[in-house]
């Protein structure tokens, strides 16, 4: 069965706020094998609001709406709800009547705009709220021919949630067919979607029944595969084995497969605590972003030692030991330089690994041979130093993650 979830509000469209309870309504219909195949964002107008929920009413099976329950004359689901299946809203008595005594309790004075929360559709079942005033909604009719099921639910965080546990959960439980939604990520770095897409694409094209969807993200790529199935065995089945053929072609690109996917600053910590090693960096046009995102992963200290951020060149001198004149003869940013950066704050730190960064990020500051974008990056593990350079587009703070990106990634192929 295929679900759309509606999030009405005008803040909702606004740079302001955000819908954050479709998350977790998804969660939860996941675990029950059902898809949330649309979600929709309308602002507080009765003639949109009547389109989506006509909309949704013709191409999915559940139809679930967050908010407008209120009792503000822009709180206009129930009219919508009421438009789009052609029905009227009644004034339940009970509900009066409870709005009544909670407004006693609290000493409030109910306003006539109150009662308006009392008005349901038309053969709808009320959906209680302890925690809020406005009750719910569940609809259970028929439309063109189909059955729907429509739950109207309150917008706050701290009224839907408990409502769709207690109320609509059970009673999914009893109409959906049991179905098992099993999903699997994988990241891989520094490779682009295309490129990646040309490489996979022929795989995953053949698992009509796992759909694939690339993500792509700032040095790397996201890749989910979601199996719907009868039991959860033959749902985990399909997607492990198409994961498995997805990290066989992408090889060593993959750093992450498990089913709670990790960031590389993870897999880089996890990798040097497996190998009982310890790591440093100096970094000059990275700013301390490398060792920010190691040191964000709580435990990194077992593993990671600290370092230096080397921006000016007297401070990649005294703090890494890069000699003065080898600056002054191959320049800041050089191939050179990121050598001595990683061989020197190895030394320096006394750790396994170094790791040396430099680069020019932008916007000014580059040439015509040393253009910005230009970052040479260095591993060293006090035996042999690796160093690539590349030259990363965008604006600074693209330039800059990309380079942190490059020299965990690369660190991550040492070690493994």
């Amino acid at each position: 069965m295929k679900c759309e979830i509606i999030a009405i509000g005008s803040e909702l469209l606004t740079p302001f706020r955000q819908d954050t309870n479709s998350l977790y309504l998804t969660e939860r219909l996941n675990e029950l094998g059902v898809v949330v195949a649309f979600k929709t964002i309308v602002g507080d107008r009765r003639k949109d609001l009547t389109n989506a929920i006509r909309t949704a009413l013709g191409r999915v099976d559940i139809i679930i709406t967050m908010g407008g329950l209120g009792p503000t004359e822009d709180d206009l689901t129930r009219e919508a709800w009421a438009d789009a299946l052609g029905t009227e809203l009644k004034r339940d008595a009970d509900i009066v009547g409870q709005l009544y005594v909670r407004a006693a309790q609290r000493r409030w004075q109910l306003t006539e705009n109150n009662l308006k929360q009392a008005d349901m559709l038309d053969g709808a079942q009320m959906l209680e709220n302890p925690h809020g005033t406005a009750p719910g909604q569940w609809v259970d009719t028929v439309f063109g021919a189909h059955r729907k099921l429509g739950m109207l639910l309150p917008g706050p965080p701290s009224e839907i949630k408990p409502m769709f546990d207690e109320q609509c959960i059970p009673r999914l439980r009893e109409i959906v067919p049991q179905r098992f939604i099993a999903t699997r990520t994988l990241k891989a770095a520094m490779i682009g979607e295309s490129h990646a897409d040309a490489r996979i694409a022929p795989i995953y094209s053949q698992f009509t029944d796992v759909e694939t969807t690339i993500l792509a993200h700032l040095g790397d790529i996201q890749l989910t595969l979601i199996s719907t199935k009868s039991t959860m065995e033959e749902a985990e089945a399909r997607v492990n084995e198409l994961a498995s053929l997805i990290e066989e072609e992408l090889d060593d690109l993959v750093y992450s497969s498990a089913k709670q996917s990790e960031s590389l600053e993870q897999i880089v910590l996890y990798y040097l605590e497996m190998r009982g090693a310890t790591l440093s960096v100096a970094e000059s046009c990275t700013g301390g972003l490398i060792a920010e995102r190691l040191t964000s992963i709580a435990g990194s200290s077992r593993s990671f030692l600290g370092g230096a951020v080397v921006y000016s060149n007297e401070l990649k001198t005294e703090f890494a030991g890069v000699p003065e004149e080898l600056i002054e003869e191959k320049g800041a940013v050089s191939r050179e330089v990121a050598t001595a950066l990683a061989e020197g704050i190895r030394r320096r730190c006394r750790s396994t690994y170094g790791v040396g960064v430099t680069g020019i990020a932008g916007p000014g500051g580059g040439n015509e041979e040393k253009p910005v974008g230009l970052v040479y990056i260095a591993i060293s593990d006090g035996v042999q130093t690796e160093v690539v350079q590349k030259n990363f587009s965008g604006d600074r703070e693209r330039i800059r993650f990309y380079a942190s990106q490059q020299a965990l990634d690369m660190v991550r192929r040492q070690l493994m």
